[in-house]
């Protein structure tokens, strides 16, 4: 996924009816606590509404690894992956309050609600259609994703710096980090060094020497690409890349 869940051998996913989302599944053992190859979800500036049975929560949006904990190793997981800087209008709650955090959606549209969506999807034919569709239903309500917001992340995605990013918007950085917080969970620097790890990741998985995908993802050097993947992933990026 950028966002690594799971297993990856069970891992799908395909672009999303909600424009600018992707659509995922992971079917793990369906034992709880086993291992079954779960590894990291890395930070990738996006944040998911994600379902299990019973269950409807919120990942927001992450700048350091999440590790799965045994609870979650089993059963099946449906998302829907928000592109950065969308969510927050979605759900009505801004991006900095979810950082780093797994949250009930009960918390964020009332427990009432919560227990609506979550029948619904349970005792839906396709788990998967039924959480697509809820997204759609909702996102009618909330307009089409912030334009400023869009070239932000186009900017900083291309390699701008923040300096650069925010001269091109008009807006001095002041301004461009207070606009950041509710809308990536974090200021511009860190969406910039999220994304240009998405980056690396994407080169060297397609064999990409990892010198040459320092210098093409933006990085100083292969030390400096080395430092920052084993900062935000906790591992080593022959680590990251020997994974399943």
């Amino acid at each position: 996924m950028a966002h690594e869940t799971g297993d990856q051998r069970t891992y799908r996913e395909r672009p999303s009816r909600l424009t600018g989302a992707v659509v995922w599944t992971r079917t793990a053992s369906g034992v709880p606590g086993t291992p079954d190859g779960v590894r990291p979800v890395l930070p990738d500036g996006c944040m998911d509404l994600l379902w299990t049975e019973g269950r409807l929560f919120v990942a927001g949006p992450d700048t350091r690894a999440y590790v799965p904990g045994a609870a979650e190793s089993g059963g099946r997981y449906v998302g829907i992956r928000f592109h950065p800087g969308t969510a927050p209008a979605f759900l009505g709650v801004p991006a900095h309050e979810l950082r780093d955090q797994r949250v009930e959606l009960a918390e964020l549209w009332g427990a009432a609600t919560a227990r609506r969506l979550v029948g619904r999807v349970d005792g839906a034919p396709d788990p998967v259609a039924a959480l697509e569709a809820l997204a759609l239903r909702r996102a009618a309500d909330t307009g089409p994703p912030d334009p400023f917001l869009t070239a932000v992340v186009r900017a900083l995605d291309a390699g701008r710096s923040v300096a650069r990013t925010a001269a091109a918007l008009g807006v001095n950085a002041r301004l461009l980090h207070r606009r950041s917080l509710p809308a990536f969970g974090y200021g511009p620097k860190t969406l910039a060094r999220v994304l240009r790890l998405k980056r690396a990741l994407a080169l060297a998985r397609e064999g990409v020497p990892y010198a040459r995908t320092a210098a093409v993802a933006g990085f100083a050097d292969q030390a400096h690409l080395a430092r920052d993947v084993r900062e935000l992933t906790g591992m080593s990026l022959t680590e990251l890349l020997s994974g399943p």
